[in-house]
């Protein structure tokens, strides 16, 4: 069966609003909750952008029950892969072994600040291989010293570990990066109900003697009482969505996002966010990952507004008809 999440979406809520959104969520029924790991919002509308490992970690002890999970965190330019390591066993520990890391190539919105510079894409993701293989390295407990391509580590060693490796997932977005991650790590993540990707990423899975793993999605989703106004906040703090991964990946900044925006309609919007009151419609909106064979997918409610009357109000009856679905 079809697992639900919910996602804290660090680029429209503070760090106290998310960790309250957490437990909500948790007491309305979802199954797992995903967080974004980002130094700026996608748009200026949107206002927030909390470090996301400490949001996580207050929500793993303010939590008992569901899984947690970065949706995603880039190991490559803002954070080395060695930090990335011991901050994900801290955070099993802390979620006694209810958190997965979910690993991505990145953007260059986060990532600029460091001031590193921009690499390609192909670059980027011979970099993420290596991160992703110094994180397993890591997470063994034996010290690593490691000369590689991209990276160097020291005489490392992580000292608490969670009983249980922490489960690894990597965002892939087309046969090149499946054939790249799927050996390497445990679950798949994707942002587009594409049932080519989760046929590659079983047959990759299948000839590396491999277990399926889940495939983990997530799509927005705008409730509110009014579905103009619906439509209304889900173009205002959302219409960079339309832009499609590669250009996501690439413009450096919100006032960038806004200019790349600035001729997305509101139909256009609403052609592909549901929004509105009518729960039948708003779970409707998530069929075409269950077809495609996702086994989890992550809500993301649009509008920090709107969070706690979703989530005492709106989240049980919703998922009730996501189940039933």
């Amino acid at each position: 069966m079809t697992r639900f999440g919910y996602t804290l979406m660090t680029e429209q809520s503070g760090p106290r609003e998310l960790v309250r959104y957490a437990v909500g969520a948790e007491r309305a029924g979802f199954d797992f909750e995903v967080s974004s790991d980002h130094y700026f919002p996608w748009l200026v509308e949107m206002g927030h952008a909390p470090y996301a490992w400490a949001v996580l970690g207050a929500a793993a002890q303010a939590t008992e029950r569901v899984e947690l999970m970065t949706y995603v965190t880039c190991p490559t330019v803002r954070y080395h892969p060695a930090v990335v390591a011991q901050k994900a066993a801290t955070l099993g520990l802390l979620a006694d072994n209810r958190f997965t890391l979910g690993l991505g190539s990145g953007e260059v919105l986060n990532e600029h600040v460091v001031g590193q510079g921009w690499p390609a894409a192909a670059t980027r993701q011979a970099m993420l291989v290596e991160a992703i293989e110094i994180i397993r390295s890591l997470h063994t407990g034996e010290q690593l010293t490691w000369a590689g391509e991209h990276y160097r580590v020291d005489s490392a060693k992580i000292w608490d570990l969670p009983d249980e490796p922490v489960p690894l997932a990597a965002a892939v977005s087309g046969a090149s990066s499946i054939e790249k991650f799927a050996p390497l790590v445990d679950h798949l993540i994707a942002v587009e109900p594409d049932a080519e990707l989760v046929r590659g990423w079983d047959d990759a899975r299948s000839r590396s003697e491999l277990g399926a793993g889940r495939k983990i999605g997530q799509i927005p989703i705008c409730w509110g009482p009014d579905k103009d106004r619906a439509v209304d906040r889900a173009h205002e703090l959302f219409r960079w969505f339309g832009g499609g991964w590669h250009v996501n990946a690439d413009l450096p900044t919100p006032v960038a996002f806004d200019a790349a925006s600035q001729f997305v309609r509101k139909d256009d919007v609403a052609g592909s966010i549901a929004c509105g009151p009518d729960l039948d419609e708003l779970a409707e909106s998530v069929r075409p990952f269950l077809d495609a064979g996702f086994t989890d997918v992550a809500l993301v409610q649009v509008g920090d507004e709107s969070q706690s009357e979703f989530l005492e109000n709106v989240a049980g009856p919703l998922l009730d008809r996501l189940r039933a679905l």
